[in-house]
């Protein structure tokens, strides 16, 4: 189950997921900066929506694919170090 709950963390705000459940200290130290960044670039992202509305659609498809990959990558870590 942690695997889940951290794959979908990671997808939503990458870093949170590894923050919560990370396998070791050294990945939740990474999630923890990762989660802050990921919050940074969503204030851009939003920002971007209002003030430069034609940069707001690729902003939110790199933004998608950045967060699918994470989440992808969160399964595969998660699997090898043994966490169902």
């Amino acid at each position: 189950m942690p695997r889940v709950v951290a794959t979908l963390l990671n997808f939503f705000l990458p870093g949170l997921g590894y923050l919560a459940f990370g396998p070791d200290l050294p990945k939740r130290a990474l999630g923890l900066v990762w989660a802050l960044a990921m919050a940074g670039l969503t204030f851009v992202e939003l920002s971007v929506k209002t003030q430069a509305p034609d940069l707001y659609l690729p902003m939110f498809a790199s933004v998608f694919a950045f967060n699918t990959a994470f989440a992808v990558d969160t399964w595969r870590t998660m699997g090898r170090a043994g966490q169902a």
